[in-house]
């Protein structure tokens, strides 16, 4: 099918770029607009489409683990991004590791290719300067202009107008926000040849064989200077982000620290798994490192976002064993990311409540995780092809990967924080013949129950026109 009246996609990050890619290949015309090449944002360097600014992982693609089923659905739907993440991959253990550059030039030369897709490289600051229907998709680094329009759009009738910063920057985690905040932070990135391979060795947790990660051992002694040296460092948070808390999967690791002298070593810095290959001995606590580029010419620092000065980084970093002459390509730092509250603000399909052709998707409606947004901006596109299409919106199935994150951001509730797939937002399997208090046979029985469900919905789905 196709339709002369254009869908605006404002933001061409990972939904964005995927949600763009979905619509066109439906046959809809499609402008996407992204404003980095006129101005960028506090976290991203590039002017490419689906930048990755955190990590270089989208995570466990094992088919025992959630974000695993996510992908194998994704799959089945014919995700753009996964696709590209696969090409673009890297050693990276069980999780999907890519090259930032070769993934980020892939997407965007995909995009600019298709015949149904037109980039627009422009600073959006207001939602009445946008055509309908229209998919926001600008993450978690809005715009302050257009997060303000946004906001008074969602602002309940009979709510105080607020303007200016103020309509941003003083949302709180509160349940009447239409904004809420939390903290994300940057892991630094350092150079591989000045990695001391001497005392640093290659292995992955429980051999698993592949060897993909470079860990630094700690022995007792050592790791507690480490954790004091942390504590000490001289740290970077800005006044405006006071009581604006942290995502848990992207925690900075003095925040860890703060919270006990042991949490990283249960955390990142936990050792099991772990043992030298060529003593069998098990260090007390270890730093993984993670490739960085297909080249392996950096690595990057596993779990170990901050928000210490740059100075002192290097100083704290330079003392775990291995890293003493470590030269950083690119230190650590923290952001504050927005979202929606969106089980109070938007729809079931994720549109406004007041405007039935205004999307929203990927970060910005609470989803966390780069791949967890990627599929938020697959379902928005499918949404609005079955609207547009006039036909009843195909909800993906409850039970499903896609169906379960949806739900969770979407369910109403008092109290609403972003979150990435796991097996506590699918439904509770029919387990009474069962032992119910095994895990493990609880989510072998979760993860089959997706399957069957999504491959019906595939199955029903596809070829509508």
């Amino acid at each position: 099918m196709t339709q002369e009246r254009p869908i605006y996609v404002v933001g061409g990050g990972l939904a964005g770029s995927e949600c763009a890619w979905q619509l066109a290949e439906r046959g809809h015309s499609v402008v996407l607009i992204e404003m980095r090449g006129v101005q960028s944002t506090p976290a991203h360097t590039t002017d490419r489409l689906a930048e990755l600014v955190c990590s270089n992982s989208f995570g466990s693609q094992t088919d025992y683990s959630a974000p695993g089923q996510l992908k194998w659905e994704a799959e089945k739907l014919g995700s753009l991004i996964l696709k590209a993440a696969r090409e673009s991959t890297i050693p990276a253990g069980m999780a999907l590791g890519v090259d930032r550059v070769v993934f980020a030039n892939s997407i965007t030369e995909a995009i600019a290719n298709h015949p149904r897709i037109r980039i627009e490289r422009r600073v959006v600051r207001d939602l009445a300067d946008i055509p309908r229907p229209t998919v926001i998709a600008t993450g978690p680094l809005t715009d302050q202009s257009l997060a303000e329009s946004i906001r008074n759009h969602l602002r309940d009738d009979g709510d105080a107008a607020t303007s200016g910063a103020d309509a941003v920057g003083t949302a709180t985690a509160g349940a009447e926000s239409e904004f809420l905040y939390f903290f994300d932070a940057i892991a630094p990135i350092i150079d591989v040849d000045t990695i001391n391979m001497d005392i640093a060795f290659k292995a992955d947790r429980f051999d698993n064989g592949t060897n993909d990660y470079i860990n630094c051992p700690f022995d007792k002694e050592p790791y507690f200077k480490f954790i004091e040296a942390i504590k000490n460092a001289r740290k970077i948070e800005p006044k405006e982000f006071e009581n604006v808390p942290y995502f848990e999967s992207c925690m900075p690791i003095e925040v860890m620290v703060d919270r006990g002298p042991l949490t990283p070593r249960f955390g990142p810095m936990s050792p099991n798994g772990i043992r030298h290959p060529k003593t069998g001995e098990k260090p007390y606590a270890v730093v993984q490192l993670r490739q960085e580029n297909r080249e392996a010419t950096s690595y990057n620092m596993v779990g170990f976002q901050t928000k210490m000065a740059y100075g002192d980084q290097k100083e704290v970093f330079r003392m775990i064993p291995g890293l003493e002459n470590a030269e950083f390509l690119k230190l650590g730092s923290i952001h504050r990311n927005m979202y929606i509250h969106s089980p109070r603000k938007l729809s079931p399909v994720l549109s406004s409540k007041k405007d039935a052709e205004l999307f929203f998707a990927g970060q910005i409606t609470g989803v966390e995780g780069y791949f967890d947004s990627t599929c938020i901006g697959l379902l928005v596109a499918r949404f609005l092809h079955d609207r547009l299409s006039g036909r009843e919106v195909a909800m993906p199935p409850r039970e499903t990967a896609f169906g379960s994150l949806l739900n969770a951001i979407t369910e109403p509730k008092k109290h609403f924080q972003p979150t990435n797939i796991n097996f506590g937002l699918f439904p509770v399997p029919d387990m009474k013949t069962r032992n119910q208090k095994d895990r493990e046979l609880k989510r072998e029985v979760q993860l089959e129950i997706a399957k069957a469900a999504m491959t019906k919905w595939v199955s029903e789905t596809t070829g509508l026109g």
